[in-house]
């Protein structure tokens, strides 16, 4: 008879048992979550492209050198995620910075990582041109577009007034003796693109398409979703030292993102693309602040 009864778990049974029940209370956890993600509203632009376009704002050559500094930082976070980045169209300062640069990135998780980027970003250091060791507050602005197929964005011909021009280099020196440069205004909405890195005419012209469909492409899907997107103004904001999403402070050697309170001291590193540890950071905001509505 008592071989029949069940034997008391020892000790170590039931640690063991215990341990088992945590780690699949933790599975469970873990499976409800995922859950709640997959049925959160999927983003559009998930697996799309980018096209960044960044632009010296407050702060004169200074700010063209920052704009310098995050292209510089951009390319090599693509490196270290395998991405691959194409060079649009740039208008270079005096000093070796850039008054504007746009350029593609193209790869997996590009916009899910990327459009965290959007807005200005203010940077604090001893300038190049200042003589008498003082800090000096700049700022330079990103805009983040997904990139648009001519499937996603319909443009009638008869909206673009295209203009060609000669390419200019720094100070606006002429770097090119033909007429290569393509200035296109969509007259509807008054959005302007200018390319002239290539020499050929049209290839200047197939790239300035390529950055109108995605602005437009933008334009319509805010339109379309005001209440959950920003327009690409209020992306860049006006560019003032005032406004920023992130500091990069050299005396400090301190990057801080001021959206997610995320302070980190090893700006070299990130300026050299170390950008994991801010876009997870940004990226995992996101998801607990869409749960939590969706919890509403």
């Amino acid at each position: 008879m008592g071989d029949l009864l069940e034997e008391e778990p020892t000790s170590e049974g039931k640690a063991e048992l215990r341990d088992m029940i945590k780690e699949t209370s933790a599975e469970l956890e873990e499976a409800e979550a995922d859950l709640q993600l997959l049925l959160l509203p999927q983003d559009p632009n998930a697996d799309k492209n980018v096209i960044v376009e960044i632009r010296g704002a407050e702060g004169g050559e200074e700010a063209n050198l920052f704009a310098g500094d995050l292209a510089r930082m951009y390319e090599r976070f693509a490196e270290r995620r395998g991405w691959k980045l194409e060079r649009l169209n740039a208008a270079e300062s005096d000093m070796g910075g850039f008054k504007e640069i746009t350029f593609m990135v193209a790869g997996a998780e590009v916009w899910p990582l990327l459009k965290f980027e959007a807005g200005p970003h203010r940077v604090q250091r001893v300038p190049a041109t200042e003589s008498q060791g003082r800090v000096h507050t700049s700022a330079a602005t990103v805009a983040v577009l997904p990139e648009a197929e001519e499937v996603d964005v319909h443009i009638d011909p008869n909206d673009l007034n295209i203009d060609v021009f000669r390419s200019s280099g720094p100070g606006g020196q002429s770097v090119n003796t033909t007429d290569s440069a393509v200035r296109i205004t969509h007259l509807p909405t008054g959005t302007v693109v200018s390319c002239q890195d290539e020499k050929s005419q049209l290839q200047n012209k197939e790239k300035a398409m390529r950055i109108l469909r995605s602005r437009l492409l933008q334009v319509e899907q805010e339109r379309q979703a005001a209440d959950l997107s920003a327009n690409r103004k209020a992306q860049v904001g006006g560019g003032g030292r005032s406004e920023k999403i992130r500091t990069y402070n050299f005396k400090e050697n301190r990057v801080t993102d001021h959206r997610i309170g995320l302070t980190l001291y090893r700006l070299e590193q990130i300026l050299d693309g170390d950008l994991e540890e801010v876009v997870e950071g940004l990226a995992r905001d996101e998801r607990e602040r869409l749960l939590s509505e969706a919890d509403q």
